[in-house]
């Protein structure tokens, strides 16, 4: 199963998205919004696809959810 995984975009990096640039989706932004509440960070709602996907990551590991 992992073999099926590597390559695909779960491994892919945010910076190389063709949609990357875009504004984030609202599942990103509901799901950062939380994150930054139980983080107690600033949330910023402008943030695009990409730099929601890395500052979930972030959060993620701050907060413990990502394990």
């Amino acid at each position: 199963m992992t073999d099926e995984i590597q390559g695909s975009n779960l491994e892919k990096d945010p910076d190389d998205w063709k949609t990357g640039d875009e504004p984030m989706t609202g599942a990103q932004k509901s799901y950062l919004k939380t994150l930054s509440d139980e983080a107690s960070e600033e949330f910023d709602e402008n943030l695009t696809k990409a730099e929601a996907s890395k500052r979930i990551d972030e959060l993620q590991e701050k907060t413990g959810r990502g394990r």
